[in-house]
């Protein structure tokens, strides 16, 4: 019976997930609504708080599997230029990143939207895909600066992946301070190749 409540309670957690993550997918991470959720769920609201602590949780399992696309899809890039020079890898590992977001928007901006509350620790396991995505980042950073000072390679990464990030959340806002979206990749890789010069 146990074991029955067990499978019962993860197959739900996954169709909420699915069911959160297509919601968000489609109108973005201030849509998701419980009632919603647990209409389309077919079970009552009550039902998502036995799963999740709260919705917080929630988008945090859906942002779990973006982070996993992503990093997966970053990867693949890095693996077809893998001879490349240093520089080179970390460009194409930044258009990746510009290609996920575009193609996939809300999906990408709720990795960075959802609102934690200064008393809730980020999950372990949040943390460790948000690292995976860094340390594909560190590798040719590492290259770059074979005897770097302490927490410097860690330094550089996060101020790389901010300044991409900057350019390619500017080129999708579409207003007046808009990077124009076919000026993006040049924006990019000038900064990239000017920050790794050596």
């Amino acid at each position: 019976m146990a074991h029955d409540t067990t499978k019962r309670r993860e197959a739900l957690r996954e169709s909420l997930i699915g069911l959160a993550e297509a919601q968000v997918r489609a109108d973005g991470l201030a849509s998701l609504r419980a009632r919603t959720l647990a209409k389309e769920a077919g079970c009552a609201v009550g039902a998502i708080y036995n799963v999740f602590d709260d919705m917080t949780g929630l988008t945090l399992a859906v942002n779990g599997r973006t982070f996993g696309r992503l990093g997966k899809h970053v990867s693949d890039a890095v693996a077809k230029v893998a001879d490349a020079p240093p520089t080179e890898r970390l460009v194409a590992m930044a258009i990746a990143y510009l290609e996920f977001a575009s193609a996939n928007p809300n999906l990408w901006r709720a990795l960075f939207d959802v609102e934690m509350s200064t008393d809730r620790d980020v999950p372990e396991w949040y943390m460790q895909e948000l690292g995976r995505l860094f340390a594909i980042i560190a590798q040719p950073l590492s290259e770059l600066h074979p005897d770097p000072e302490p927490g410097e390679i860690d330094l550089m990464t996060r101020a790389l992946f901010s300044s991409v990030h900057g350019i390619v959340l500017l080129g999708l806002e579409n207003r007046i301070s808009a990077v124009p979206r076919e000026r993006m990749e040049g924006m990019i890789e000038f900064l990239l190749k000017r920050a790794t010069a050596t």
